[in-house]
């Protein structure tokens, strides 16, 4: 008669145990669940911070590719000299003598600019030829003066006034006036006569 009651006293007593040890349980598991989710959430934010890190690098180099190639079309300082060596070697090659009379800057302006005054002898052709080299030379230039006139039998010299866009830690102010020349296609030397007179 007492066994009955002690059995039942047992059973509940495990079934109370194992209630127990499940909320116990649940409670650890819901724990761990929690923190796996916010693992997970830390990681993806990682994840997609990254991305947008990469995509921020690859649109800057971009950019960077752009910038490099649009200041070609333009001349700084830094550049004017090699500018220049550019038109010479090009009235050599077109067989006109390319002097630089002076270079000036304007950086008043909402866009710098420089301004040279040349002149380009030669036979007609040949002339004609490296003006039009010169306006269309791969720079942002345009042609503001031109004047042509006949210096004897086949010899022709124009006159002209450019303008060309400058950049930023270029020319302040002024540039120091400029006397080159272009030798002509008979000399023997290679390398263009350079001499700078400032103002």
């Amino acid at each position: 008669m007492i066994r009955a009651p002690l059995h039942f006293v047992a059973a509940f007593s495990v079934l109370v145990a194992v209630g127990v040890g499940y909320v116990l349980w649940y409670g650890t598991v819901s724990a761990q669940s929690v923190r796996v989710a916010d693992l997970q959430a830390q990681i993806t934010a990682k994840k997609n911070s990254l991305e947008r890190a990469a995509s921020i690098r690859a649109a800057l180099g971009s950019l960077s590719n752009e910038e490099a190639a649009t200041r070609q079309y333009f001349v700084s300082e830094n550049t004017l000299v090699s500018f220049i060596s550019s038109l010479q070697r090009q009235g050599q090659q077109l067989g006109g003598l390319v002097t630089v009379k002076s270079v000036s800057a304007d950086t008043h302006g909402a866009r710098p600019t420089l301004t040279l005054a040349l002149t380009v002898d030669g036979t007609f052709d040949s002339v004609l030829r490296t003006v039009g080299a010169i306006e269309y030379a791969p720079y942002d230039i345009q042609v503001t003066g031109l004047s042509l006139q006949n210096q004897g039998k086949n010899a022709w010299e124009a006159a002209l006034s450019i303008t060309v866009g400058s950049v930023a830690g270029g020319v302040s102010g002024s540039a120091p006036a400029v006397q080159t020349t272009t030798p002509s296609p008979s000399s023997h030397s290679n390398a263009p006569s350079v001499s700078a007179q400032p103002k």
